[in-house]
Parts: C-alpha cells; structure tokens; sequence
C-alpha cells in the first residue's frame, strides 16, 4: 500500500473504502453527534478530500445534524453496522473517514481535538486509570 493510499473495511469485511491523497486533517470530534453515533466518548476522523474516495459494498446512510450544525451523512455497513465514513453537507469536496475503520490505523496521527466542550469522563482524559495491555483479570 502507497503511503498516499488509505484503505479500510468494517467489522464482516464486506464493505470497504480507499482514499488517495494526503489528509487534509486529523483530528478527534467530541461532539455529541459524533458520541451517540460512535458509541465512544470522541470519534477519530481522518479528513480526505472526496475526490480520491470510493467505497464498495452493502452500504447504508443515515442523515443527522452533526456538530456544525448541518446535516451529515453517515456511511455504515447493513450487515455488521460499522460506521465507516462520513459526507458533511457543509463541507461537500470532503470526506470524513472514521479511522478506527482504517486497514492500519497506527497511521493516524490526530493534531486537534473538537467540541471539547462536550468531552466528558468518559474519555477517560485526566483520570488517573490502572492501564492493562491486555483484557484485565
């Protein structure tokens, strides 16, 4: 795989997604469109430009109002329900790819966070937390 192309898959392997370029951002989202879709307290978001994005397989979309006030579309698989990527209306030229989907996600280097504001424990940040490397006993 090029430095330059991002691959990724859902949880079955049934859909999958590549984005050629370099990012245009890296960042955590922690607003609460972005905690209720992912689950989490913050969404990794890997920022591409639409151009040089395509996806394949069973995909479905739901539309809400993300964190800018606007809609945004959200891409997930309809067998297993992994939430790939995103299509921000306030952004059309963009894509927002969700890393934690990425084939390598150690190539994720976010440089900012977002709606802080509504960050809250549990992410975890600031808390003292005996660490395991492993699932804990």
């Amino acid at each position: 795989m090029s430095r330059k192309n991002w691959t990724g898959t859902c949880l079955c392997r049934k859909c999958s997604y590549q984005a050629i370029g370099e990012p245009e951002a890296s960042l955590i989202c922690h607003c609460r469109d972005c905690q209720r879709a992912s689950g989490a307290a913050g969404l990794p978001v890997l920022v591409m430009r639409r151009s040089g994005f395509s996806a394949h397989g069973p995909l479905r979309s739901f539309t809400s109002t993300g964190g800018s006030g606007s809609p945004t579309v959200r891409n997930f698989c309809t067998d297993c329900g992994s939430l790939l990527f995103g299509l921000p209306d306030h952004a059309p030229e963009i894509v927002t790819i969700y890393a934690g989907t990425l084939d390598d996600p150690s190539r994720f280097k976010p440089t900012f966070a977002q709606f802080t504001c509504d960050r809250h424990a549990l992410s975890g940040t600031g808390l003292a937390l005996v660490e395991h490397a492993k699932r804990a006993q």
